[in-house]
């Protein structure tokens, strides 16, 4: 069996396809949100040194990564230890070397890294018009606005997300979450 196929499995047999979904979702926002909040500050700071811009966003980003893959592989470990625990003391035998065994060495690994993954993903697509900019690709919005427009963006494509998981309608799900990037920004706003 290839590597998908075993993650499959394992998420299967742990039922953690809705974790993995939901650490996405949940991290991912938050992602967005600091990487629009601090581009927000940046722009109505009039900062101008894109080098710096994409320094403290970076490092944000690292950070919101390492938290993810530290704090859900830590919480997600010890909730599947002690669901292989009680199995096993209902089975009244070892099952380290099962399939169940496997997936509960395995499963906090892949979830982690689902959770970790999603806020990096997320604030490096989001920064991506300063690396262009800093590149010195002609962008039609300054670098800082672009990146703004790149967080509205990724923030409704989760919302869309969102709505196809629930079954409802993807725009009004997506303008849901675009109504609390703009409330983020707004908020930020006040600030000036």
């Amino acid at each position: 069996m290839n590597v998908l196929g075993q993650a499959r499995l394992w998420l299967n047999l742990t039922r953690s396809h809705g974790i993995a979904r939901r650490y996405f979702v949940v991290n991912g926002f938050d992602g967005g949100l600091t990487m629009l909040g601090l581009n927000m500050g940046f722009w109505i700071s009039d900062a101008s040194d894109l080098e710096v811009v994409l320094n403290a966003c970076l490092g944000a980003a690292i950070a919101l990564a390492v938290s993810g893959v530290s704090s859900a592989y830590l919480s997600e470990a010890a909730e599947r230890r002690k669901a292989l625990s009680e199995l096993e003391e209902a089975m009244g035998k070892d099952l380290g070397a099962s399939a169940h065994g496997r997936a509960a060495r395995w499963v906090p690994l892949l979830i982690a890294l689902v959770n970790g993954a999603a806020p990096l993903l997320i604030s490096l697509f989001i920064l991506s018009p300063l690396w262009l900019a800093r590149a010195g690709v002609a962008l039609p919005l300054p670098p800082l606005l672009a990146a703004l427009g790149c967080a509205f963006f990724a923030l409704f494509l989760l919302g869309v997300f969102l709505g196809q998981v629930s079954g409802r309608h993807w725009l009004g799900s997506g303008v849901q979450t675009l109504l609390i990037a703009l409330l983020t920004a707004g908020l930020v706003l006040l600030l000036e």
